[in-house]
């Protein structure tokens, strides 16, 4: 059934009228650019007389006349410090994306210093700790101090313009203050998430050659403990370019200080709470942040200050029709872009109230997300497939014991959202009278690309489907061959023919790897390397990644990363991952395993993968099923065909497509056995 907003078209979510400025100065002058094309609200008089069809003009505009576009807004919705004398300077071919060049601004004085001038004791951030009903509210003025205090440490500290700063903390106001604290003073900041293990930090800090880390004593999540500044002090062995770690307190336990430990809450006292921001180029690096490929190593995808920062508080306000005064709820963790874009930068350059959600989605128990929103009055709800899978496992009680009467929109992030879990969500968490956005984007691009808002006025929703490129965004679904695929109800790889200003600008040190990545597959075009469907109405569902990269609960990982830890043990001289479907975390890894003949105990050498695969990477990236089999089945030239793997554990032996590369057609049979015994085996245990 489609879903279809009450209201919720361009004309209100740009605002009814030129020249009315909302709370904290929203919208700024530039927004009424996009204002007087559209139509007013619902049942009033367009806007300037505009009429509806107003929507359609600006999607061609900004398609066909970008710097008409994206100028205006440019110029007017951020606070620069010199003027950009071009708006654009791209070209795919090789990898080149610059936008408002000659501009300078900060970001943090974007996402600060102008609402505190307005409105100091607005509420910037609502820091929701693990025990419900602890909040912490962050006005935008103690944020802004904050924020100078540890600028001013960091400098103290050797940090300047340019160098890179590792932030690796959980949710948390102070966490938020790095990040701006790096903007403020020119440095790069590069969120680890976490979750990572000591190795991954390691690897992370020396790709960036990090000066700095930050981090806290100890984290907690979901009533545990989490010993972030042990994981920091393993790592850290390992990077000789670090020369100071700031520790923040969480807890009241003490943790040992070694010789490049800073207390940090001790010596941002001392520190003055103002903090003269540097003036950055539009392309100076804003932050890095690492994604995994279809290769073994990360890449520390760059993006830099003006045109990210005026791509996320747009999207932010569009998307999920942002109004002055809301609450909005992205309960994503900062280790990752959706933190970044929807957490901070997006929501704080729009003058927002932002939850920092530090707990997960059953702790104290499944109703924690509802009684949230009912404790916070949150507007806008923005989560993962994989958590609304889990929720809707407990059952509806748990939602309706809260009142979720203040939520407008939902969205969902990460993942294609399935049918069942989108119907869930709409029905039962909004009382099917709440916009759901499902929305497509990636780490690359900075915000979202494709989601149902914006729209013309009224326009239909259909369940899990992406459906609309945002303003800017102009999608080519090409088939195997290198063609363009014109007209509906096709697919193909789904790849744009047009930068966006949020656009990741590189990979740090390895421009080549950058353009091999993204722009080598389709030649003048960025390839997404997800794989698409438009639908016979012209829209765009998501079907999956093309590559060897699956998603384990929103998180991206590389079947490479994961065949790259395992095959660090001495007793498994082959591996290959392949990615499942998995009900509640959307895939899950399956990893098939060629043991040495001298191997006596194969139980403990799969004990110890799953530990080599947590400590290297992450316990999320662990293997949920791992088969021991003779060989893998290679091809002449000695690649490995993943994709039979694939059909043999979806149940799909008899459709193998063609296997005339195969070195040996006999090892079919031989894994089909082996799977067999495993299914029979795991059956008899449950």
């Amino acid at each position: 059934m489609a879903a279809r907003s009450l209201g919720c078209g361009v004309g209100r979510l740009l605002g009814s009228l030129p020249g009315h400025a909302g709370p904290r100065g929203w919208p700024p002058p530039g927004v009424s650019a996009l204002r007087r094309a559209a139509s007013g609200p619902s049942g009033s008089v367009p806007a300037a007389g505009v009429q509806p069809a107003s929507y359609p003009m600006l999607r061609v505009q900004a398609a066909q006349q970008p710097a008409a576009f994206w100028g205006p807004l440019a110029r007017e919705t951020l606070l620069w410090d010199t003027p950009y004398h071009t708006v654009w300077d791209c070209d795919f071919s090789s990898g080149k994306i610059a936008w408002f060049l000659g501009g300078q601004l900060n970001v943090s004085v974007n996402c600060l210093d102008l609402h505190v001038r307005k409105s100091p004791e607005s509420v910037a951030l609502i820091w929701e700790r693990d025990e419900p009903g602890t909040e912490v509210r962050i006005t935008y003025r103690e944020l802004l101090e904050t924020t100078c205090r540890l600028a001013n440490l960091l400098k103290r500290h050797g940090v300047c313009r340019g160098d890179r700063v590792a932030i690796y903390m959980p949710v948390s106001p102070l966490a938020v203050a790095a990040m701006l604290a790096c903007a403020r003073i020119g440095a790069v900041h590069t969120v680890i998430f976490a979750g990572f293990s000591a190795e991954s930090l390691a690897g992370r800090i020396n790709d960036a050659k990090c000066k700095v880390v930050i981090t806290f004593n100890q984290g907690l999540r979901g009533g545990r403990v989490v010993e972030l500044k042990k994981i920091v002090d393993e790592a850290v062995k390992y990077c000789p370019t670090i020369q100071y770690v700031l520790v923040a307190h969480r807890t009241d336990n003490k943790v040992h200080m070694g010789n490049l430990d800073v207390p940090l809450e001790q010596e941002m006292a001392k520190e003055d709470p103002v903090c003269a921001p540097e003036s950055m180029g539009s392309e100076d690096m804003l932050f890095m942040l690492y994604t995994s490929g279809s290769t073994g190593t990360p890449k520390g995808l760059v993006h830099t200050q003006a045109g990210y920062l005026l791509y996320a508080a747009l999207t932010h306000r569009l998307v999920f029709d942002y109004q002055p005064g809301d609450v909005f709820g992205c309960v994503a963790d900062i280790g990752w872009i959706t933190g970044h874009s929807y957490v901070v930068y997006g929501p704080l350059c729009n003058g927002a109230t932002s939850v920092l959600f530090e707990s997960t989605p059953v702790y104290p128990d499944p109703g924690r997300y509802w009684e949230m929103v009912q404790r916070l009055k949150i507007n806008q709800f923005y989560g993962a497939p994989t958590a609304v899978r889990l929720l809707l496992k407990y059952g509806d009680a748990w939602v309706k014991k809260y009142d979720r009467s203040s939520l407008r929109t939902l969205g969902s992030v990460g993942e294609p959202i399935n049918q069942e879990a989108w119907e869930w969500l709409h029905k039962v968490v909004g009382d099917s009278r709440c916009t759901l956005v499902d929305t497509w984007w990636q780490t690359e691009t900075g915000g979202i690309c494709i989601a149902p808002r914006p729209s013309e006025e009224g326009a239909e929703i259909l369940p899990s489907m992406a459906m609309r490129p945002f303003f800017g965004i102009v999608p080519a679904l090409i088939d195997e061959k290198g063609n363009i695929l014109e007209g509906n109800d096709v697919s193909g790889a789904l790849c744009f023919s047009q930068a966006w200003p949020g656009m990741a600008r590189t990979i740090y040190g390895d421009h080549q790897r950058f353009v091999d990545a993204y722009f080598k597959a389709y030649p003048g075009y960025y390839f997404s390397g997800d794989g698409a469907h438009r639908t016979k109405g012209g829209y765009y569902q998501i079907t999956g990644r093309m590559d060897d990269v699956i998603n384990i609960s929103g998180h991206r990982l590389g079947t490479a990363e994961i065949e790259d830890a395992m095959a660090s043990h001495p007793a498994v001289p082959e591996t290959a991952v392949i990615g499942y479907p998995h009900d509640i975390k959307g895939e899950a890894a399956f990893a098939f395993i060629v043991l040495k003949d001298d191997t006596s105990d194969s139980d403990m050498v799969i004990s110890e993968l799953r530990s080599t695969v947590a400590t290297k990477i992450a316990k999320y990236a662990v293997p949920d099923q791992i088969l021991i089999v003779k060989r893998l089945p290679k091809t002449r030239s000695g690649k490995v065909m993943r994709r039979l793997l694939r059909k043999i554990i979806l149940g799909r032996a008899q459709d193998l497509g063609d296997t005339t590369t195969l070195e040996d057609p006999g090892i079919i049979a031989e894994i089909l056995s082996a799977y067999q015994q495993h299914k029979d085996k795991k059956a008899t245990s449950q």
